[in-house]
């Protein structure tokens, strides 16, 4: 199962609209939003599994299962989110919309090879995917969640556990991440970024090119 994490795409993104203002901010959140269900979409179809989006907030995506997350921070929604899903099962947000789909079928593939866990690593120390073969609240319960700490943290809570670390992508979080976004969609693989091929991310590909970021 893929389950994808998000929001309504009204509140916008913070960081975004501390620079660039809520309305734009609220252009991008829906956009992201957009090209995350898209790819959500082409992940379950190349597993032969089902998409499943866990709502903060109202989020209406019609022909898809929606189910309102739970309470308590990331972790705590994201374990509750998998528990949902069943195992093997894979998570992403709607920060990184141009995130290869190869690296979350490599993801799954490392759970059927014996990986108990497997994510793809931010730019920003953080991570883009979370896969897990069966229940680990250890990954999930009191991380440092949205700080440059939590990739460490995940490798430190992981110790005895089989974690694949695949290659890192990147997320958009502030409008300066709009230029690394810019070169993904572009086709081309951001400095320290896998060189797989990019999602398309048509809807951002569409407002970036309309608004000459």
């Amino acid at each position: 199962m893929i389950g994808l994490m998000c929001k309504d795409p009204a509140r916008g993104k913070t960081r975004l609209a501390a620079t660039m203002g809520a309305e734009r901010a609220a252009m991008f959140a829906r956009a992201f939003l957009q090209d995350s269900v898209a790819l959500a979409v082409e992940i379950a179809q190349r597993r032969s599994a089902s998409v499943v989006a866990f709502a903060e907030g109202e989020v209406t995506l019609p022909g898809f299962t929606v189910v309102p997350q739970s309470t308590g921070d990331l972790g705590e929604r994201m374990e509750a989110a998998f528990e949902t899903l069943g195992y093997p099962s894979l998570l992403i947000g709607t920060d990184a919309p141009t995130l290869p789909p190869t690296l979350a079928e490599l993801a799954m593939a490392g759970l059927y090879d014996g990986a108990d866990a497997a994510l793809v690593p931010a730019l920003d120390d953080g991570y883009c995917l979370l896969a897990l073969a069966r229940p680990a609240p250890a990954l999930l319960r009191g991380m440092p969640w949205s700080t440059p700490d939590l990739m460490a943290a995940t490798r430190h809570a992981a110790a005895g556990m089989r974690l694949l670390e695949l290659p890192a992508w990147h997320d958009v979080d502030s409008e300066v991440d709009l230029e690394i976004l810019r070169l993904s969609i572009e086709g081309h693989a951001p400095p320290g970024c896998s060189a797989l091929p990019p999602w398309r991310a048509m809807e951002c590909r569409q407002i970036l090119h309309e608004t000459r970021l």
